[in-house]
Order: structure tokens, then sequence, then C-alpha cells
């Protein structure tokens, strides 16, 4: 994070394994015993003494999972004055470079900073024009907590404790002890090197060490003054800073940051500053320049200042949505890369030790909701950290599977941390939940589906054939013979009755179950798989889950039971039930007629306005339903300051970032779906939106989308993909079928 501060520029620093405690086993040696008891309460209807029980013997010890760190900050400490004329600060998100500029006496002082991924390094360039001269002290604070406060549910944005600072850049300096840890490197380039070990928590030791390494060269006199460099009278220093820790993967710590640092950081002192920007823009734009998106046309407003488009939302909402999707692309492509760890519920941006909600993996929604624009956005490469996460999490869930159910497979509940916990946390009336392994194999049986690359499938079908094996397993007959249900489990995060949540075979459930069964399925026979006795019995399994129902109220039923009118949370912000309407498309417009109109009565219940992720996934479901206008509604108050901070970050409140990656994925849902096999143009778009080009957008199949609009209608639209591919293609009320020609190219006009 950049803070852009005059007196004192504020780097805050995020390695992605920089979590707190050690490999460790959560899961509780009772469960399995107590199991039995827990379901046969369930059955009797004694869900308080099922709670309870569950919350004696199954939960994970400990109780919580390891929380996301920082790495502390960079601080900038400038000589002279505060005050600055002709200030301006910029994210350019075509080339990933931020930059202050301002003037100051005799002159003009410019700072670009930008993080490298070919190269592993953060890099500032300072630069002074005119008569002016650089004179700072480059020195470091380590990782610290920070009190978000009580953020209102309904409050401001810019006043619900937003953990990107304070806004008065000019006046604000922050200081504090610096660590003992901080050495001086004196030779070669002019260096300080932070080392450090992470935190415990709950009880679970430290178990990681760190590095930071921040290097000086440029004119001027740069030398070490007690735990600082001092650089004086330069007119051009270049700083690039590395951070490490010694994580190596879940189960090993013993990695050397230290060395790590000192390689990345003399590797990047090798290039001048030049050959390090250009090959960062190169990097960057090799994925950024396949996507454009254009809504509506340029107007002043368009040009303001983004804290000020946000604040006048309605005036330019077709451009601001446009920059709302680069710039989910953008930090998409930040916080999830390569080798890197996957985007956890602030992406990659944390400041404090103790972050909201540990900042974690919380898979009963938020992490599958980060990936949902992914591959429409034609960033499919930041599927490999999901990928590897789920990957992992199959290793210590099939450990699990056997401790707590005594089941074959593997199996996950609703958060997961760095060392790849998979047991049951926080708490039963949260953590009771078995789906939350299922639901990423459905995440990436979705980012397969787009592809439709054999060797990724190879590579997830062990997944989901795993992940399938427990439910065979695990399933039981509902007393009522209405079928197999999950037990114990609940529908996230909402009670069904006063503080009670768990119960038997919920709506969300019984509709991951059928994406998952039909995904592996679907798997084992395009890669052949001859195991025909697991084919039938999953085959069996799948037919035995309970339909969706329809409750008195015209509702779709959360649970098994019609007990939405009496639950005590009429505007709960999980919408889980309607899974099977978006990101799933069990439930549709063309199919199930009469569960999208039980699906809408539900969403009015709920409301539009919820957390920032909840108002996102609203805004998805109203878009696959064919509602624009509604969709639009809700989009506006996602857009606007009660939702998106004045640097666009999604305000939950405080942030987190699944609503960015919800919302983009909500206004693609309003111009371009793919679901039940075809490809629907301008399924829900509003009226504001008159005309707009979009060039790049993926859809399933393999095949890529370019189209424009015009007085709501479509004027163009080309479709690339394999060579004679064919691809269903629906506009209003007229449907094609498309084969690609031997170009692998078709159009609509």
């Amino acid at each position: 994070m950049v803070f852009g501060r005059v007196a004192q520029e504020r780097l805050q620093l995020n390695e992605g394994t920089l979590w707190a405690g050690s490999p460790y086993d959560p899961n509780s040696p009772d469960a399995l015993a107590v199991l039995p008891t827990v379901r046969h309460l369930i059955d009797q209807g004694a869900f308080k003494q099922a709670q309870d029980l569950v919350s004696q013997s199954m939960m994970a010890r400990p109780l919580s999972e390891m929380p996301y760190g920082t790495a502390g900050d960079v601080l900038l400490d400038f000589l002279g004055g505060k005050s600055a004329g002709g200030y301006k600060r910029s994210l350019d998100i075509t080339t990933a470079i931020a930059k202050t500029v301002f003037r100051v006496k005799g002159g003009s002082v410019e700072r670009e900073v930008f993080v490298s991924e070919p190269d592993q390094v953060i890099v500032v360039r300072l630069a002074a024009r005119g008569a002016a001269k650089l004179d700072f002290d480059v020195g470091y604070r380590h990782p610290r907590a920070v009190d978000y406060g009580a953020a209102a549910y309904q409050g401001s944005a810019t006043a619900a404790g937003a953990p990107v600072g304070d806004w008065d850049i000019q006046e604000q300096i922050e200081r504090e002890t610096r660590p003992a840890e901080l050495t001086i490197e004196p030779d070669g380039p002019r260096a300080l090197l932070v080392t450090g070990r992470n935190a415990s928590s709950a009880g679970i030791p430290a178990g990681l060490k760190y590095a930071v390494r921040v290097c000086a060269h440029g004119d001027g006199k740069i030398t070490p003054d007690g735990d600082a460099l001092k650089v004086r009278a330069a007119r051009a220093v270049t700083l690039v800073i590395a951070a490490a820790t010694s994580f190596v993967n879940f189960a090993r710590t013993d990695g050397d940051p230290v060395a790590q640092v000192r390689a990345q950081t003399t590797a990047a002192l090798r290039k001048n500053h030049s050959a390090l920007r250009a090959a960062h823009i190169a990097a960057h734009r090799r994925l950024f320049d396949r996507f454009a998106i254009t809504i509506g046309k340029s107007s002043a407003r368009s040009k303001d200042t983004t804290d000020r488009r946000i604040n006048h939302v309605e005036e330019n909402a077709g451009a601001l949505a446009a920059l709302y999707v680069q710039y989910a692309r953008y930090l998409m492509m930040s916080s999830s890369r390569g080798t890197g760890q996957a985007a956890n519920l602030q992406g990659l941006w944390n400041e404090s030790t103790t972050p909201p909600w540990g900042s974690k993996y919380t898979i009963n929604i938020n992490t599958e909701m980060n990936y949902w624009p992914v591959d429409a956005c034609n960033l499919s490469e930041c599927y490999e950290p999901l990928v590897r996460l789920v990957e992992e999490l199959s290793i210590a869930g099939a450990h699990t599977a056997r401790v707590m159910y005594g089941a074959r497979g593997w199996v996950a509940h609703h958060n997961a941390d760095l060392w790849r916990a998979t047991a049951p946390v926080d708490g039963p009336f949260w953590g009771m939940w078995p789906m939350g392994g299922a639901w990423l194999c459905n995440t990436l049986w979705d980012h397969y589906d787009y592809v439709r690359d054999r060797a990724l499938l190879e590579r997830i079908y062990p997944l989901l054939k795993g992940a399938s094996l427990f439910f065979v397993d695990a399933l039981v007959e509902d007393p009522q013979g209405r079928g197999l249900v999950t037990s114990p489990s609940l529908s996230p995060e909402n009670a069904h009755h006063t503080d009670v949540s768990i119960c038997a075979g919920p709506a969300m459930d019984r509709q991951i179950l059928r994406d998952l069964f039909d995904h592996t399925l679907a798997a084992q026979k395009l890669l052949n798989d001859s195991d025909a006795d697991f084919t039938a019995t999953v085959a069996a399994k799948r037919a035995r889950l309970p339909a969706d129902r329809i409750g008195a109220q015209g509702q779709l039923q959360e649970w098994l039971e019609d007990w939405d009118a009496g639950a005590p949370e009429q505007r709960h912000r999980h919408v889980s039930h309607l899974y099977g309407v978006y990101p799933s498309g069990q439930i549709n417009l063309r199919d199930t007629p009469d569960l999208i109109r039980a699906a809408k009565v539900t969403l009015d219940t709920r409301g539009d306005l919820s957390t920032g992720w909840a108002t996102a996934w609203r805004l998805c479901l109203w878009a696959r339903m064919g509602d624009g206008e509604r969709a639009y509604g809700i989009l506006k108050g996602l857009l606007g300051p009660l939702r998106t901070y004045p640097n666009l970050f999604d305000a939950h409140p405080p942030f987190q970032i699944d609503g960015n990656f919800g919302g983009t994925a909500g206004i693609l849902e309003m111009i371009v779906q793919t679901w039940g096999d075809e490809i629907h143009i301008l399924p829900a778009l509003p009226r504001d939106w008159p005309e707009g080009v979009i060039k790049g957008l993926k859809v399933r199949g393999g095949g890529e989308l370019s189209i424009s609009w015009k007085n709501n209608e479509l004027q163009a639209m080309t479709l690339k993909g394999p060579v004679n591919a064919e691809y269903a293609v629906r506009y209003g009320n007229t449907r094609r079928v498309l084969r690609l020609d031997n170009k692998g190219t078709a159009s609509w006009m």
C-alpha cells in the first residue's frame, strides 16, 4: 500500500506467506465418537442439544485458525516543510504504477512505485525537479496490531475505520520504536535488513522467520545512521525492497528468507531503473491488455477524482462500473499470481497482525467469490494459486475426513489458513459446515469449463473424486424418508431458530452436492476413468438428494423444513440457498421458472443492501435472473460511498476484497452470461447503459467474445475459439448455433 503523504511516505508491506502460527493439527480426537449421537439428536429435532454437543466434542482445537499478517512498514521521513502545492496521486492500472507528485520550494518532487512480478521486488523511484533536493531518512516499523473499531453495518464507508489510512495525506506522520532485529548493511549498496519472527496465535507457537531488505542507490549522499539510512542532497534515488519468509509448504518452515531477499534485491540492482520498469510493465500488460470494457459515453464526471466519482455515482455509473471491472482485474493480477498464495479476505493487503476475520480463506462464500470473475476477465492464469490451495487442502482434509467422520476422501469446513487447517472452527454456529471443499471443487470445475484444458482436468479430477467419495460415505438417510442428507450441517451462517444453526440437509448443501457429483462424473467420462462401481454409486447418491422446495410464503426454502418465516434474521447477509441460481445454473429462467420466482421472493425479503460481498452476490443473482434494472440499482449502491472506499476498495465494512470481485462478476453478468450450454448476450442490460464495448471476454467452452451495443441493442459480436467448435448463442428470443471457421472465428452479425 502506497499512502502518498508529503512529510512521510508510508509503504505498508505484505508477504503472502507471513501468517501467524506454525504447522498444526486442529482435528478433535473426540469427534468421531460423538458423531452418531449428534446425528440422532438432529433426527429427533433436538437441535440445541446437538449444537452443544458439537461445541463440546467436534470443534477444532484450537477453536480459531491462524490469521494472515503484515510485513510492517517502510517509512520515508522527509526534511523540510509539510505543505505542498499542486498535489496529485494516481494509480495507472494499465501499467500498475502508483505515482505521487507535488510542488515544493524551488521545484517539484515525483515518486513512482511498482511491484515487479518478474523481479519479485518493490521499486520506488524518487526524483527532484528544478532546484529541489531530496533529503529523507529510510526506516522500518515492525508489524503491529491495528484497532479497526466497531464499523457500523449501515455506516458510511469513509467513516467506517478503513484500513487504508487517514486521508489527510499532507500532515499525518507516524512514528514508533523500531525493532531490535534491524541491521544496516554498509557493504555494496546501502541497505536495511530486517529479520523477525511471525506471531503466535491461539496457543499455536510462532514457526516462521521473515526478512525484509531495503536497498537505496542514487546520487547524493546515502549513509547509515543508527537504524535508518540517511539520504541527503539527492536528485534521483531508487529503493529496491524484497520480503520473504521461511515458509516452504504447509508442513515445512525451514526456508532461508535472508538468503532469498538478498538474492532478489541483488539481482534487481544489476538492472537500472528503466530496465526494471520496462520488465514490470511488459509482464503486467501481457495479462492486462487482453481485455477492454467501455460502458456509456465519457463525461466530465468520468474524468473527476475517484473519490468524487464514488460520491456522485448516479451521474456516470456506467463509466465507473467499467473502471471497477478493470480495477478488479488489477487487484486479482496483484494478489493471485504464479507461485504465490491465493487471494484471501483482503486479497493481499492487510496492515495488521490482528486483521478483521483473520483475513483468512473463508470458503463458505468469500474465497469462491474472489474467483467468480477471473476466467471471464481473461485472467485464467490467476487461478493457479487457488488450484494449489485446494490440492493442499485435500491432503489435510483427508486426515479430517478419517478422524472426524470415519470417511474416505477429503473434507474442508468453512475456513482455511496458510497451514491448510480443515476442521470446523470459530464455533458450531458458523463452523460445522462440511461443504467448503466441495464448493471449491465446483469452482475448479468452472475454471476448467472456461479453459477446457485436459491437463488441468487431469489435475483436478482426483480432488473432485476425493470430495465426492467423502459424501458417498458421509451422507445419511433423512428419518422422514426424503432422501440422503448431510448431518450435521448448517446453512452458512444463519439461524433457523434463535441462536441455533445446526441441522441436516440444508438447501445449499444439496445444491453444491448436485454440482459436485455431476462435475465428478463428467470429468470421469472425459478422462475415460473406468471405475464403474464409483460411477454407479455416485449416480445413485445424486438421484437421492432432496429437490429444492418452495415454502408457504412462496419463497425458496433455505432448509429442508419450511423454517424461513420464523428464522430470526429475515434480512440475513448470506443467501446461501440461492447458490443454485448463481454461481450455479441449476435454477434458471429457462428450466425452473417456478424456482426462479421463489428465489425472487427470498431476495425481496432479504433486501438489496447488505455487507459489501453480500450486496455483490445480490447483484449477481438479479443479473442472472434477467432483471437489469434491479441489478443496476444494487450496483449503484455497491459503487457508492456506503460500500466503496475512496481508493475503490470494497467497504464490507471494513475492507474485504470479495466485494470488488463479486461486484465485477455481477457487472459482467449484466452484459454476457454462460449457463445452460448457451451464451446469453445482453441478458440484463439496464436502460442507462445504452451503449458499450467489451473485447476479450472469455466464455465457457474455451471461447473469447467481443461485442458492441448501441441504443440498448446489439451491434456486433465476434467469437473466437477452437477451430470448428460450436457455440449456442442467445440474444433476446433469437438463438443461433455458431460454428467457428478454419481460423477459429464466427460473427453474429
